[in-house]
């Protein structure tokens, strides 16, 4: 597996992370959510020690431009970007599906990375590359028209009218995600909050760069798996939606 691009990430044996450059780090979009959760278990740590520097992709220098492409150990047909992947359940079974794609997964949560961590491991797949920080400090590094598909699955809703600016889903993010996926690129959206879904369709709706290509957003496409935490809203009554975007056709 080919070493990262970018400023590399250190990581102790406490598996707490550190940036090389604390300046560059706080000049960045400030992160909301967790970042740890439980004391990861020796397996998730070991992991963490010696897999994730292996694919890791660091963080970007300032006016840093990465191919995306060339993070991965062999030539890959397409690239797809999955913000916030959770505990990688989803992530994982496109890698394995689909091998011939590189996919990159961008996510805080220590325990989260772990658990990706071990799917990789279970399905014996190398064409995923893990962005251990806020997505959003890697989308300016890429350039225009390299991505196929997006997927922001199940994101903090943020329900509270007051935190509505901390939404992955708006304006600022949507314009990156627009200039990132090539004609005809496609961004799925998922999520079981009753205000995001409501929030998602406008946003999208009042994009001129992005086509419906949602046909029944309470129905899966057959290469949508499901994660346990579509299981766990479901068992507590709330029915996800799944949407569907493809991006316009420049010029």
């Amino acid at each position: 597996m080919a070493a990262s691009r970018g400023k590399s990430w250190i990581w102790s044996i406490s598996c707490v992370r550190r940036l090389p450059n604390q300046a560059l780090y706080a000049e960045g979009p400030r992160f909301f959510g967790r970042r740890r959760g439980k004391q990861l278990r020796q397996t998730g740590r070991s992991l963490v020690e010696t897999l994730l520097p292996r694919l890791a992709i660091g963080q970007p220098g300032e006016g840093e431009t990465l191919d995306p492409a060339a993070l991965f150990p062999r030539p890959v047909s397409a690239v797809w970007l999955e913000v916030g992947f959770g505990g990688g359940e989803h992530l994982a079974w496109q890698a394995a599906h689909h091998p011939d794609v590189g996919i990159i997964g961008g996510e805080v949560f220590l325990n989260g990375i772990a658990s990706l961590l071990g799917h990789l491991v279970r399905e014996d797949v190398d064409n995923v590359r893990i962005f251990a920080e806020d997505v959003r400090r890697l989308m300016p590094a890429l350039p225009d028209a390299c991505l196929d598909r997006v997927f922001v699955l199940f994101p903090d809703p943020w329900p509270k009218k007051r935190h509505a600016d901390r939404r992955f889903i708006g304006a600022d993010n949507l314009d990156q995600l627009s200039r990132l996926l090539v004609d005809g690129g496609e961004l799925r959206i998922a999520t079981d909050d009753a205000v995001y879904k409501d929030w998602a369709r406008e946003q999208m709706a009042a994009r001129a760069d992005f086509t419906d290509a949602t046909i029944d957003a309470a129905v899966k496409s057959e290469d949508w798996p499901p994660t346990r935490y579509e299981a766990k809203a479901r068992e507590q009554g709330r029915e996800p939606i799944f949407l569907r975007y493809l991006r316009h056709r420049r010029g």
